[in-house]
């Protein structure tokens, strides 16, 4: 390794249940850019501004937010392709509306009423979608009788488990995982329906990342899924690989942003 190279500095806005996925992803560019990496828990996106972050890993509505912005400080790298039928090899994603086992709940029409937990507001899945789904479904902003803020998405999931809150709707690439290494959550737990698709939480790079570096570790994302250990590495967190996006790939949460944002919701 070159001691002069600059050292790209990833970090991942997203579950820390996948932080293992990005490490691996992280070490694997830096050996084939030739450069050092770091990894770390991203606490603010005015980091890219402060060019404190190179590459990460963010939801998609953010970076709809961002680039709505004068001065966006990124621009799309790759997002993942999934493993699982439902993917159909797209760079997609959905929200499982997810209930106890033995919840009387049997679909989305069901929960008027009832106690709902979301992550947070800055959240696609968790949150943005859930509300268009309710418009799309005809149904009023506070059909659900309680809104209670969890700031995780796991934090949702566990409240569901722990009876506290009735439903909510879980990122569908987490909740694939945590089934994955958990047999007995599926189990607990019932799926009643399924918000989506979703084009998926991208890979961002900053713009001040230099075009050479940029191009190479694109390249090195994108075919990761060729190279025997780095697709092993994919796999463990349900990847099937990595592909260029680009930003008219996420015009569909701009425009349920849009709508969204045309309309109060009791979420904080």
């Amino acid at each position: 390794m070159d001691n002069n190279a600059v050292t790209i500095r990833f970090a991942t806005f997203l579950s820390p249940i996948l932080y293992g996925t990005y490490e691996h992803i992280a070490r694997y560019i830096g050996e084939k850019v030739d450069c050092p990496t770091t990894l770390r828990v991203g606490q603010s996106f005015e980091e890219f501004a402060e060019g404190q972050i190179d590459v990460a890993f963010i939801c998609g509505l953010p970076y709809v937010r961002m680039t709505s912005q004068y001065n966006c400080p990124v621009e799309l790298l790759a997002a993942p392709v999934l493993i699982g039928k439902r993917y159909l090899h797209r760079p997609i994603y959905f929200s499982d509306v997810i209930v106890r086992n033995e919840s009387p709940y049997t679909c989305f029409d069901d929960l008027r009423g009832c106690v709902w937990a979301y992550n947070e507001r800055a959240s696609h899945s968790g949150c943005n979608l859930v509300c268009y789904s309710l418009l799309e479904r005809g149904k009023s902003p506070d059909y659900f009788g309680e809104t209670v803020k969890s700031d995780s998405h796991l934090r949702s999931l566990e409240m569901v488990l722990e009876g506290q809150v009735d439903a909510a709707a879980i990122d569908s690439h987490l909740l694939d995982v945590l089934r994955s290494r958990d047999v007995k959550l599926a189990a607990r737990l019932r799926v009643v329906d399924m918000l989506g698709p979703s084009s998926i939480p991208p890979v961002v790079i900053s713009k001040r990342v230099a075009k050479e570096i940029k191009c190479r570790i694109q390249q090195a994302l994108i075919t990761i899924h060729l190279d025997d250990c780095g697709a092993r590495g994919l796999r463990e967190g349900l990847i099937e690989r990595f592909v260029v996006v680009a930003d008219e790939d996420y015009g569909d949460l701009r425009e349920m942003l849009k709508k969204v944002e045309r309309v109060e919701f009791p979420f904080e």
